[in-house]
């Protein structure tokens, strides 16, 4: 299946300033990709070279497999059939709901118009509020209206510039997994950029995770997690400690836990000290185990808290456990290992 964007070694930056680097990823048509990282690794860089308010340095861009940049080539933004979806909304105060929608419809006739608008208005729910002003809609529903207006024109490659960040914690994941159901219902190709990996993992089908203007690594939110090419993207994405450890085997590492073994391939010799990353559902609260441990600190996280365990041997883990399960602080609990995927990393 051909690509419908292409970005391939992409350098680009402001002035004489370089932010990205090499950066390449692709997407098929109907796919949602994302660029998640934190505050200032160049993923709205890389959302604003792809849809040409920046020039390439280096590499180039495609859509629909036409090269739209490269090196002292930029297509004109105008140009790309780009949509864009920005963190203010970017709805205009003065026009209702409807007229919003209709903004970028302009070359169609009347008629079809219309039908465009109310199709993508019952699309994301907001037919009842065609009428209505901006300011009279809540911070969803005016996102729900920017998609709307966005999808209208059907682009090649829709562009979200951290679109709920303005929006209650409770209600981004929500609406990332609404607004991910649009886009697969109309068959959009789409790139988010988001810092927060749960609206990444609501939304997105590959996930690129930056640092400092480069890709660290690509995949899916289950991959980056269980399977992180290094330790910033370990640490980025979820949370878990590192400890320290001996090769046994090829699928197998002795810690202060006891013994690890894993049907993952260790890439390190018999013998060798090695860093192994636990998770918090590495570890299992279980009162049966002979292995415990002294309760330092927890939060309540609904379903379940998550415990912040010390050991008898001045280890200290993470351990998830139903909400239920309510312990102190300074009590001890049984614990034991369930590891699936054996993570290491060569020790520094």
């Amino acid at each position: 299946m051909t690509s419908q964007l292409q970005v391939d070694g992409l350098d680009a930056g402001y002035d004489d300033l370089q932010v990205l680097n090499r950066v390449s990823f692709s997407l098929k048509p109907g796919e949602i990709g994302c660029m998640l990282g934190p505050s200032g690794c160049g993923k709205t860089t890389v959302l604003r070279s792809i849809a040409g308010f920046e020039t390439a340095w280096h590499g180039r861009i495609l859509i629909d497999e036409v090269e739209v940049s490269t090196p002292g080539f930029s297509l004109p933004p105008e140009r790309r059939n780009i949509g864009m979806v920005f963190q203010d909304f970017a709805l205009f105060p003065h026009l209702k709901v409807e007229e919003n929608v209709r903004f970028g419809l302009h070359r169609l006739e009347r008629r079809e118009q219309q039908g465009r608008v109310q199709e993508m208005l019952a699309i994301v729910g907001m037919l009842a509020y065609a009428q209505a002003y901006p300011h009279q809609l809540s911070g969803g529903q005016q996102q729900r209206v920017a998609l709307a207006r966005a999808l209208a024109p059907r682009p090649s490659i829709l562009l979200l510039d951290e679109p709920f960040s303005n929006m209650d914690v409770d209600l981004r994941e929500q609406l990332a997994r609404e607004v991910r159901n649009i886009l697969k219902q109309e068959n959009n190709t789409a790139v988010l950029v988001t810092h927060d990996q749960n609206e990444a993992f609501a939304m997105a089908d590959q996930i690129c995770v930056m640092n400092e203007g480069s890709i660290m690594q690509q995949g899916s939110g289950y991959d980056l997690y269980h399977r992180p090419a290094n330790r910033f993207v370990a640490d980025f994405i979820g949370q878990g400690v590192i400890i320290p450890a001996t090769v046994e085997s090829p699928t197998a590492v002795k810690t202060e836990l006891g013994l690890i073994r894993s049907e993952d391939v260790i890439d390190a010799v018999p013998g060798s000290l090695v860093d192994v990353l636990i998770r918090p559902d590495d570890i299992v609260h279980d009162d049966d185990s002979p292995e415990s441990a002294i309760v330092v600190e927890k939060a309540f996280r609904g379903a379940d808290f998550l415990y912040f365990l010390r050991m008898d041997n001045g280890l200290e883990v993470l351990c998830f456990a139903p909400s239920h399960h309510d312990h102190k602080i300074n009590e001890r609990i049984g614990i034991r290992l369930n590891v699936d995927h054996l993570v290491t990393f060569s020790r520094n």
